[in-house]
């Protein structure tokens, strides 16, 4: 599974590294159709400079620059797992586009739970899928014994908790810069708001859950190990947030360096 897992890991944060960076709404729509044109097969042009200067965090630049690498990595995939990941960087370049016109340079409020929902799936739910299809398709019964279609509604739930895990401890940065993923119609009604964080969280824990139950249905220590141990750090997330009582995070909660080593030992085991 790693060749075809690597390069749609690598796709994904291009995509997400182009839709995040602080340049105008319109030129990072721009970008992503070029992008999302050249995954799936058409040719690749590069970036403009103005879209690279705005892109500050070193790391995610070089990862720009090697686009072009990454995309010809593509095309060395066997077909069905081009598919795959032809598939899934289809359906999050989907949610991002929707997300800029949204929020756009202007921020916003998300209407309403179910438009939450769609963008959870779009941009991290079809991950659960595309992980649950590559590993059926490259294992067969040594991926997993569970029934298919049960493991990957399974898969899609615990996609969708980890988006939500980041857009519950991002929310304080998020009202700060005029965004509010949570569909709350007034964000600055402070009931209303709690309120809502609340009923999230508790989704966020459930469908954490359901990670767990997901990496049991693993044949193998190391796939184990690949899905249990996000899903023990978002339910120690949920934790740490629910930790601050009635105090939405001013900043971005993170887990412990040690509690990372300890899920990480707890999940291989």
């Amino acid at each position: 599974m790693r060749n075809a897992a690597c390069v749609g890991y690598l796709c994904a944060r291009t995509s997400d590294t182009v839709a995040d960076h602080d340049g105008p709404a319109g030129e990072k729509h721009k970008a992503l159709d070029s992008f999302a044109g050249a995954v799936n097969g058409g040719s690749f042009a590069g970036w403009s400079d103005s879209l690279l200067r705005c892109v500050n965090e070193p790391g995610e630049r070089v990862l720009l620059e090697h686009a072009g690498g990454v995309l010809r990595l593509l095309e060395t995939l066997p077909e069905r797992e081009r598919i795959l990941v032809r598939d899934v960087m289809a359906t999050i370049i989907s949610g991002q586009r929707l997300d800029l016109d949204r929020f756009g340079d202007a921020g916003g409020v998300m209407p309403d739970r179910e438009a939450l929902e769609d963008y959870i799936w779009r941009v991290a739910g079809c991950v659960g899928a595309f992980w649950t299809k590559l590993g059926f398709a490259m294992l067969g019964p040594r991926f997993s014994s569970a029934d298919e279609s049960d493991l990957l509604a399974t898969g899609i739930r615990f996609g969708t908790a980890l988006q939500l895990v980041n857009v519950l401890r991002d929310v304080g940065e998020d009202l700060r810069a005029g965004r509010c993923y949570l569909p709350v119609a007034e964000p600055e009604n402070r009931k209303a708001f709690l309120m809502e964080y609340a009923h999230w969280l508790d989704v966020a824990e459930v469908r954490a859950g359901d990670g767990l139950r997901y990496a049991a249905a693993m044949n193998g220590a190391r796939l184990r190990l690949a899905a249990a141990l996000p899903a023990r750090l978002a339910l120690q997330t949920v934790a740490l947030l629910r930790a601050e009582g009635d105090r939405v995070p001013g900043k971005r909660v993170k887990v412990p360096r040690s509690s990372v080593y300890l899920a990480m030992l707890k999940s291989f085991f």
